[in-house]
């Protein structure tokens, strides 16, 4: 119980800024590979 602010301390400082980045830059190569692999024919309609 004693070791929980310790632990606490030791991370980071969690940027939002930079986690909504890479959010949104996956979010973007996921659609166009989706859409590659429809147009390729390797993805079907349905999930």
């Amino acid at each position: 119980m004693f070791g929980a602010g310790k632990a606490a301390a030791k991370t980071p400082p969690v940027d939002v800024k930079v986690l909504h980045a890479k959010i949104g830059q996956l979010t973007l190569e996921n659609d166009f590979l989706e859409g590659a692999l429809r147009k390729v024919g390797l993805l079907s309609d349905v999930r």
